[in-house]
């Protein structure tokens, strides 16, 4: 090998051996690099660190065991439901689908963080203090649970029979038979709403804050079976009541089957309301004061048969908090919670220790519907309105021969229970 081929081969080896050191640094660089991100995506992962994290986990399984393990007492007071009913409720939100475990919230904490807001209505920051869990981790299963309830809703918010329930039946002369295909009662309330600056002149009717005017169906015992929520505060409660009954899943009246109603709406096919500018709430019949008219007397058993829906709205308030008070939620939740609140009212109902609960053997799952033929809207009026009058003149006979025969079958002083 002369010397120009030495020298040829001496550069080349050393080219070689830089261009080699070269590529090791740039790989080891790129390595450097890499474990520098992954690193800090981990440490991002972790998230701020409040404690040490098995104080954290063993403080939120001491809390949840607090509220749904202590005693039904608690169970109740907090989460407004007994610990039976709680957890079949998470039972059947898990075989529905609806809700699943996290890796680090489970069902059962989903729902106790939902039951706690609405009930005792807390902040969203305090429930996550309670809870040991970051706003957004309240806020995220709080609209997870209320997305799984407005779906349950439908399997919850429904009527059960056509039949002429027992409590009118059992009250013959009193009730029966004036009231029969009486299948419950409806009647509008108002839930408070926050709505921004610019909409609370349309949320603010009768009430001197705004809300939202919630129609509801009740039958007699006390289940809702119609919700339609979200109308302005200022809306009326017949212009409620037609935009229910004109919706294709709205409310429908079975064929020859009624609601009652209070004097704010017309009577019409399905709704038999009170005489107006006659003597009608309970109070008003205190003190031995009697019926002296047909319309009087009608008016009195009318009234005491329509209080179950004020007492289903007297209890759906009392049990969840976040219905009388202002709340903290977006508009669209507030319309959604209502919903929701109600389902979970006929749930704890269907499930709990109640006199007014309903066995499997009296569900029906086809109820006869409304023909839909179209008739003249003040024809429909003052039929009803005759019906009305013919019920009333009917009672007051009958209280009549009674009284006549000296029979004490007919009792008008009495509440209802």
């Amino acid at each position: 090998m002369d010397m120009d081929q030495q020298q040829y081969y001496y550069y080349y080896c050393m080219c070689y051996m830089m261009w080699r050191h070269r590529a090791l640094a740039v790989l080891i660089l790129m390595v450097a690099i890499w474990w520098r991100d992954s690193d800090g995506r981990r440490s991002r992962g972790r998230g701020a660190k409040y404690g040490p994290l098995v104080d954290r986990d063993i403080s939120r399984t001491n809390t949840l065991a607090r509220l749904i393990d202590a005693s039904d007492a608690t169970c109740i007071k907090q989460l407004r439901m007994s610990r039976p009913v709680f957890h079949k409720l998470c039972s059947r939100l898990k075989e529905r689908g609806l809700l699943v475990d996290t890796f680090h919230v489970s069902v059962e904490e989903q729902v106790a963080i939902f039951l706690y807001m609405v009930g005792q209505h807390h902040t969203n920051a305090s429930v996550g203090f309670s809870f040991w869990r970051s706003g957004e981790t309240v806020s995220r299963y709080f609209n997870a649970v209320l997305q799984a309830m407005g779906q349950l809703a439908r399997d919850l918010i429904y009527v059960k029979s056509t039949d002429t329930h027992t409590k009118i039946t059992s009250s013959p002369n009193r009730f029966y038979p004036y009231f029969k295909g009486c299948i419950g009662a409806l009647d509008g309330t108002h839930i408070r709403a926050c709505v921004p600056a610019n909409m609370v002149d349309r949320f603010r009717g009768r009430k001197s804050y705004p809300s939202q005017n919630v129609l509801a169906v009740v039958d007699f015992d006390l289940r809702f079976t119609y919700v339609l929520a979200g109308w302005e505060g200022s809306a009326h409660d017949s212009l409620v009541l037609q935009d229910a009954l004109s919706r294709p899943a709205g409310l429908k009246i079975p064929e020859g089957k009624f609601y009652l109603a209070d004097a704010g709406y017309a009577a019409r096919p399905g709704i038999l309301p009170p005489y107006r500018g006659v003597r009608y709430h309970l109070n008003e019949f205190a003190e031995s004061r009697e019926p002296n008219t047909p319309k009087e007397l009608f008016n009195h058993r009318h009234s005491s048969l329509r209080t179950t829906v004020e007492r289903a709205f007297g209890t759906l308030k009392n049990r969840f908090k976040i219905l009388s008070h202002k709340p903290f939620i977006p508009l669209k939740s507030q319309i959604k919670v209502v919903v929701a609140c109600c389902a979970l009212h006929n749930w704890i109902l269907e499930n709990g220790p109640d006199e007014y609960v309903w066995d499997e053997s009296t569900w029906y799952s086809h109820l006869p519907r409304s023909s839909g033929r179209v008739r003249d809207r003040d024809a429909d009026v003052r039929e009803w309105a005759a019906k009305r009058d013919l019920l009333a003149q009917q009672m007051w006979d009958e209280r009549e021969r009674n009284i006549a025969s000296g029979s004490t079958a007919v009792v008008t002083r009495t509440t209802d229970v």
